[in-house]
């Protein structure tokens, strides 16, 4: 990818335009680079998604994403910028740090279910829970939590792990589809199972871990 596709997006043309701080010249506020004198920019208060040149929705295309994050770090590796002044060698380190966060955020669903929900007002905990009284959902992963502590075997542990993750896909396939029609309520209802989901099979994982180490450290 060229400095140019880093630089400005055709969406972005109605933007409210930022000003180069170094030839003062107008560029779209995600501009990583201006593309009058060439020097890398701060990083503004935009969106992740915008940050990365995607649209805001939930459905992220994983392998643009990985594309477009990949090509900006490229552009801002160290290397670049060894004989830059220390302003540029600062703001580009800034830049690289705020891509990473928008990257990091942006690739897993659970994050940006919750990432999306909070630019469309949703209240989301600290804890990335939203705000919800479903009893049907906490007795159905109490169930779940319930089944794992009673698994006698690595072989039950992994039934519960393998289970789970099949229902982490349905469950971000509805958020997709409630994003994609408009029902935010939905969609933080069904944020919210995904997390207790995701948990489920990061302790199972944990579980089977331990499991593995007490056999290993029998023999």
């Amino acid at each position: 990818m060229n400095d140019s596709a880093l630089t400005f997006r055709p969406e972005a043309a109605t933007a409210a335009l930022a000003a180069c701080w170094s030839c003062h010249g107008p560029l779209a506020p995600e501009a990583i680079f201006c593309s009058t004198c060439k020097a890398v920019q701060p990083p503004r208060p935009v969106d992740h998604f915008s940050r990365l040149g995607l649209p805001v929705d939930f459905a992220v295309d994983a392998a643009e994403l990985d594309r477009r994050y990949f090509a900006a770090q490229r552009q801002l590796h160290p290397d670049r910028f060894a004989t830059r002044s220390a302003r540029e060698r600062a703001v580009s380190q800034s830049q690289a740090v705020s891509l990473n966060e928008a990257y990091e955020t942006l690739k897993e669903p659970l994050a940006r279910a919750n990432y999306l929900l909070k630019l469309k007002g949703v209240d989301v905990n600290p804890d990335g829970c939203h705000t919800v009284n479903d009893h049907t959902l906490l007795m159905e992963q109490l169930e779940r939590r319930e089944a794992l502590a009673e698994a006698d075997t690595s072989a039950q542990v992994d039934a519960i792990a393998r289970e789970t993750v099949v229902h982490v896909g349905e469950s971000t396939r509805a958020i997709a589809q409630a994003f994609a029609t408009g029902d935010v309520d939905a969609a933080g209802r069904e944020t919210t199972r995904l997390k207790y989901l995701v948990k489920l099979v990061e302790e199972a994982q944990a579980r089977r871990d331990r499991k593995s180490t007490r056999l290993n450290s029998s023999h």
